[in-house]
């Protein structure tokens, strides 16, 4: 079975919301309809706001839009997903700042052009989960309690692990972190990079601290000292499209590989496997509320996380999707192989990890 992503440390202590109504139609005694309740396009369930799809569809169609931030195309297979959004219901879609990391798609709720949703790590999530509107999607209890807020208010998506992508007519598959980082464990002129500046870059910034694992445990100096040394000795790439080797999401590294299989290949060291999910949530002051909700309910419908897991990330549905034999197992099977139990950073552990980088990346790596 192809792990899906999971916590090992509860991340949320929000209680659960208290039991919804269901609004579903049904019949008297005297053969009579009940009328449905009018359309509540705020509320926190596709029963509790509208009743059934049909309603949620055609509320969503009278608004027209969706407004998504910080959603690249090529991210996880973002175009598809919003193409066979737009198609379906007939919505169109407006993407801002497609490049827009997690705290800057919080920002753009002050500008003119609001979003309607978001795609957040965690930390993010949870330091502005008052600022989101509570909607639990119709596939809610697939959701490893781990990684939800039990209030509705943000929810995993989609996942994955920290790998190592390399050109393999330059070097053999990396055995570990620990080699590749090593001037032994690697060949004469090859160079190792980021996927950007991890005081700026989520995956940069996990790709340092995946560096300083040792086992299961995390010292972000050692992660620091470790780019440091790599740096003085010049095997430090300019750029990640420059280097022999790049520390990224694996569903990053697997597309780049899906692309030129020959010039690139992607491996999850084995005992040394970071994880972390994107999770997603719908604006409390969202201009096109119904549309939101019905992109939230299609991102987690089987057809959405199909889609998701196509761009070779791990949905957070994949085992509920597994046992009803919805997964598409083809998309599946061609995921990176993993090989150890996936270890994930704390909130209290992110905080001080980037506390220290703050502190001391820039100057040693100068």
């Amino acid at each position: 079975m192809t792990p899906s992503i999971r916590f090992v440390t509860r991340l949320v202590t929000t209680p659960a919301l208290a039991a919804l109504l269901a609004l579903a139609a049904c019949s008297s005694q005297g053969g009579e309809t009940k009328a449905l309740p009018p359309v509540n396009v705020k509320g926190a369930s596709l029963q509790a706001g509208f009743g059934n799809m049909d309603r949620l569809v055609e509320a969503a169609q009278k608004e027209g839009n969706l407004t998504v931030v910080g959603l690249p195309r090529e991210w996880v297979n973002h175009g598809e997903l919003m193409d066979v959004f737009a198609d379906k219901y007939g919505i169109k879609i407006e993407s801002l700042n497609p490049a827009a990391n997690s705290q800057q798609q919080i920002d753009a709720v002050a500008t003119a052009q609001k979003p309607d949703v978001f795609d957040l790590s965690v930390d993010v999530a949870l330091a502005n989960a008052a600022t989101f509107a509570p909607y639990q999607v119709t596939g809610w209890t697939d959701i490893p309690d781990e990684v939800k807020a039990l209030n509705g208010a943000w929810y995993a998506g989609y996942g994955g692990y920290m790998s190592i992508g390399y050109d393999p007519r330059k070097m053999k598959a990396p055995v570990s972190y620990t080699d590749l980082l090593k001037p032994t464990g690697r060949t004469a002129g090859t160079t190792v990079a980021l996927a950007g500046d991890p005081l700026k870059n989520a995956s940069a910034f996990n790709g340092v601290m995946a560096a300083s694992m040792q086992g299961d445990k995390f010292d972000a100096k050692r992660g620091v000292k470790t780019f440091a040394a790599l740096k003085k000795a010049g095997a430090v790439a300019a750029a990640p499209e420059q280097a022999t080797a790049v520390l990224d999401w694996d569903y990053l590294n697997a597309a780049r590989s899906a692309a030129n299989a020959a010039n690139w290949q992607v491996t999850i060291p084995a005992g040394s496997v970071l994880a972390s999910p994107y999770v997603q949530a719908i604006s409390a002051s969202a201009p096109h509320p119904a549309a939101a909700r019905l992109w939230t309910e299609f991102l987690f419908s089987d057809e959405g996380q199909n889609i998701l897991m196509r761009g070779y990330a791990r949905p957070s549905r994949m085992e509920a999707m597994q046992m009803r034999s919805t997964l598409d197992n083809e998309a599946a099977g061609k995921l990176p192989k993993l090989n150890g139990t996936p270890v994930f950073l704390s909130i209290p552990q992110q905080d001080a990890a980037k506390m220290y980088l703050k502190q001391h990346w820039s100057q040693q790596m100068s």
